[in-house]
């Protein structure tokens, strides 16, 4: 008899650990809002730009404007997230593929372009825009051709396409100098440190249309390259890359995606392309 209630005592003992452990387990996997695949009471990381007009930008109220939002916004509203639940982190190109290793992140929609360089490293849905690269030069510049930057003074982005672009093939001889975000090269730009600014037309346009800027700079009309814009996802997150897909192409298909191109880059005449189908990669 005394036997069966130290037995019966310990089993109570049991049970209240394993349901103790349960809770503590469940408590963890809401706070891990980024490592959820859908919305519930959680939160979800995702990674954008910080300070790209039309694109990514963090306002000085604290709120988040552009069309990388807007379609970061909607893809995490098809995975089961509010807005409210949403949390943009900062994410600098050169730091992009180690944001997602490390788990900083759920996904990034920051202009980031799909190369077979970036593929080894992580996975990308879409693309969801396709961009091409520029140049952006005060409007009396004489640079009409990626020739004309030899032996001048271009600015760029460490880590971007754009920078390893020219460097390989548009202009070797030009003095690239890059920096950590675009609006350093916005500011040399506009005091005559740097002759120009190369990066996507998309973003040159979003800081064209900037009301302090207008009427100073212009785009130099090249189409350098093009840059399909991918939302990265973690290697080997399967389950996550199919659901973004199918967000992107739900935002085509029930006129998100173009409300958003004309609410965003309307302001500076961006003569965007059509909606890329998914998985087509223009070379």
């Amino acid at each position: 008899m005394k036997l069966r209630k130290v037995t019966a005592a310990s089993a109570v003992v049991l049970a209240l650990a394993l349901s103790a452990t349960a809770c503590g387990g469940d408590k963890k996997d809401d706070d891990a809002g980024s490592n959820s695949s859908s919305g519930g009471g959680g939160k979800i990381k995702i990674g954008i730009k910080y300070d790209q007009p039309g694109l990514g930008l963090k306002k000085p109220d604290g709120t988040f404007a552009g069309f990388d939002v807007d379609v970061a916004t909607y893809v995490a509203k098809q995975l089961g997230y509010e807005p409210k639940q949403i949390e943009f982190v900062e994410t600098k190109s050169a730091d992009r593929e180690n944001a997602l290793a490390r788990g900083d992140v759920k996904f990034i929609a920051a202009t980031y372009s799909i190369t077979d360089e970036r593929k080894q490293k992580v996975d990308f849905a879409g693309p969801y825009l396709l961009a091409h690269q520029d140049l952006l030069v005060k409007a009396d510049s004489k640079i009409a051709k990626g020739d004309d930057l030899n032996g001048k003074n271009l600015c760029s982005v460490t880590g971007s396409t754009s920078a390893q672009n020219v460097q390989k093939s548009i202009a070797p001889k030009a003095n690239l100098k890059e920096v950590s975000g675009y609006s350093e090269c916005l500011a040399g730009l506009q005091s005559g440190a740097v002759d120009a600014l190369t990066t996507d037309d998309s973003i040159l346009a979003g800081f064209a249309a900037q009301e302090q800027y207008k009427g100073k700079f212009k785009l130099a009309g090249l189409k350098l390259s093009n840059e399909n814009y991918g939302i990265g996802v973690k290697k080997g997150d399967t389950a996550t890359l199919d659901k973004i897909n199918k967000a992107l192409e739900q935002m085509v298909s029930d006129g998100s995606w173009q409300k958003a191109v004309d609410a965003n880059f309307g302001p500076a005449n961006y003569k965007n392309e059509p909606a890329p189908k998914i998985g087509v990669i223009v070379k």
